[in-house]
Formats: structure tokens, sequence, C-alpha cells
């Protein structure tokens, strides 16, 4: 990346920004804002914005604080200011917006998932390996400093030997029939709804935090609402599951986007032979621990916070951290990669991969009744 850059063709905005991470931003939805906030949060410049009109981009720019408005968004990611590109757009243009980026030298941040099938998934990683260039996907959860200190205690030992894990991810914003998006289209979002937007969160956080891979997945799909805004739907609304692991641990997670009153919990607990840790995305501040002697809930400003978790508490403790400061944490590890470093627990795209090929194996565990291997659908 160069030393300075200056933005602000065809607008007022006019920024210096020392050692800048020069982002171009496609898409003008909810994550657009997210990722243009974190950049700005590491001091980083959004150069352009492309979205699904001129118009759309334009309104963008102005309320956003970036540089200039483009009408092509392959006409952003090549230009010469633009350093790593967001794809921040439906499913279904991931691929094509993020091999475009990768064959013009370019690093990306491609939202999940990350392709609406593994195959296409396989693909996007391998030119990311063979371009040699960064490739992040966004499980950002996995920026919550409790999340780290789970994760560290795991590895330490404290708990012991993990054997059970459980919890879910629940969501009310699809709940009734009159509820859609682009996300409920098999052709713009894939064939799995409820899992693939944010089942994969889930199991990522669960291998992440464990050190362990799922290997077999029993599961079920169903729908409160087969019928949206008049049109059919062939997506799922809630999924069930069960699955067992490498290092021989069992457990279940449910996933719904309908369940009435449930705005976004994510919810882990891992048990194991000494004890259990569980993590609240609803109650990030803290992590709940107990075993045969005792309960009690570690702090963000436990004096004895693993190093991982300490350097992600960007504030002190009574002033909450949450989701934005996560893409704000993922944004900064994005930029030390791009600078040649090495960031623990960074996200890419063979993570990406791997939730695209979770995600075929439950559809193929629901549709035919059975335990699957994850191994019949990897492509990694």
């Amino acid at each position: 990346m160069s030393k300075v850059t200056s933005i602000g063709s065809g607008s007022d905005v006019r920024a210096t920004v020392p050692n800048a991470y020069r982002a171009a931003v496609i898409g003008t939805g909810f994550m657009g804002r997210v990722h243009s906030h974190a950049v700005r949060a590491h001091g980083g410049a959004v150069v352009g914005v492309a979205g699904s009109s001129p118009e759309k981009a334009e309104a963008f720019r102005a309320t956003n604080g970036v540089g200039r408005a483009h009408a092509d968004a392959l006409d952003l990611i090549r230009s010469d200011d633009v350093d790593v590109v967001h794809v921040c757009v439906p499913n279904h243009l991931h691929a094509p917006l993020t091999l475009a980026a990768l064959a013009a030298g370019k690093h990306v941040v491609c939202e999940k998932p990350l392709a609406t099938d593994a195959g296409t998934a396989a693909e996007m990683t391998a030119a990311a390996a063979t371009a040699g260039l960064v490739a992040v996907v966004p499980f950002a959860y996995r920026f919550h400093p409790m999340v780290r200190e789970a994760r560290a205690l795991v590895a330490a030992g404290a708990i012991g030997r993990v054997g059970l894990a459980h919890g879910g991810y629940l969501q009310d914003w699809l709940l009734y029939p009159q509820e859609d998006n682009w996300r409920v289209d098999p052709r713009i979002g894939g064939p799995s709804r409820a899992f693939g937007d944010i089942g994969s969160h889930w199991c990522d956080m669960l291998e992440f935090v464990t050190g362990d891979r799922i290997t077999e997945v029993s599961a079920r799909t169903g729908r409160f609402n087969d019928v949206r805004d008049g049109r059919p739907v062939d997506t799922e609304d809630l999924v069930t599951l069960q699955f067992a692991t490498a290092g021989g641990a069992v457990g279940g997670a449910v996933i719904s986007q309908v369940s009435p009153g449930r705005k976004n919990s994510l919810v882990l607990e891992v048990s194991g032979t000494e004890g259990s840790l569980r993590f609240d995305q609803e109650r990030p501040e803290t992590l709940w621990a107990g075993g045969r002697g005792r309960t009690g809930i570690i702090s963000r400003d436990a004096p004895d916070l693993s190093a991982d978790a300490a350097r992600l508490a960007a504030v002190p403790v009574g002033h909450p951290q949450g989701y934005q400061d996560c893409f704000n944490a993922l944004v900064a590890d994005t930029a030390d990669a791009v600078s040649g470093g090495s960031p623990e627990g960074l996200p890419v795209f063979a993570d990406g991969l791997r939730a695209a090929v979770i995600a075929e194996a439950v559809l193929l565990s629901a549709r035919e009744r059975r335990w699957v291997d994850i191994s019949e659908v990897d492509r990694g």
C-alpha cells in the first residue's frame, strides 16, 4: 500500500491518510456501511463505492465519507488507488466480483457466505492462494475479546477434554409471511438461507473456540412460511443440527430466523472433563465459566486475561464493545496481513470454504434424512 493517498475526486471530501488502507466498497446496504465505518475507524480511506445503481452509490458516498461514487463496480475495482476490495453485495455476486478483484491484484474482504455453493467457494479460495493475496471472510464474532478468552482457555486445557458443545443462533426478522428479502430467493442467496447466513457463524465459532472440526452432521430443516409476499419459498427458515467432531465431541445447535423475540441470540456452550464455558453474543462483556466446585463470570477486565483477548479490548470495561467493534478489529487485522503480518485468528477464504462445505452437508443430510460425513462434500 502507498504511504500517502489523497481522496476526493468528484466530491468535497478531502483526506490525507498516512500508511493508508485504501478500500473500495461494493454494496450500499447495511454491510457496506459497517465495512466503511471499520475502514475509517482503522484510519483508512474508502476511496470509492459502487452499488446496484449510480443513484445509490452517490447517496452512499454523500453520507458515508467516501471519496467518489462509481457507476461500474469493475471500473472501481481496477482503480490504481484501491488496495483492498470489500464485497458487500448479494451472495450470487460474491464470486464474479471477488475473482475480478483478485485478477486485478487487489486484496479482498468478501462477505459470507463466500459463495452460493462449495465448488465456487473452492475456486475463489484457490484463486486467492494462486495470486498470493490476502482474502478475508468476515466471521466477525471471532473478534469479541471473550470469544478469544474462551479459545485460549480451551487451548490451555483449563476445561479438560471437550466432549460436548451446544447452543444456537436465533433471530426473528423473517418471522412473518409478508417479510421478504433477496436472501429468500435461492437464485440470489443460494440454496441455504438460515444455515448459510447465520448457522455458518455458529459453526465457525465452535471450530474456532475448540480448535476441533465437525466431521459428521445430522440435520432437519423447516419453514414457518411456505409463501412470502405471494411467491413460494424454497429455502429454510430454521435448522436443527446434531454433529460429531474429529476430537470425539458431540453436540447440537438450533438455527432460526423465525424465533419471536430473538434478535441476534448467538450462544455457544462448550463442556469438558473439568469445566464448561458459555459465550452469549448479546452479553459479550463476560464469559460464564462453570465447574463441579463453583461457577463464575470472567469479565473483560480480568487481570489474567489472555494476551489475544486483551489486545482486542479496545475500551475500558463499563464501556461495552459490540458488533461494530468486532468489524473494526477485523479490518485492523486485515490491514496487518496486507502489510505482511500474521494476525492471530484472521478468518480467511479457507474458513469461508469450510462453512460452504458444512452447509452443503447439512442440506444433504436434511434432504436424505441421514448422517452425512463432511468428506462427502468437502472440496478443500
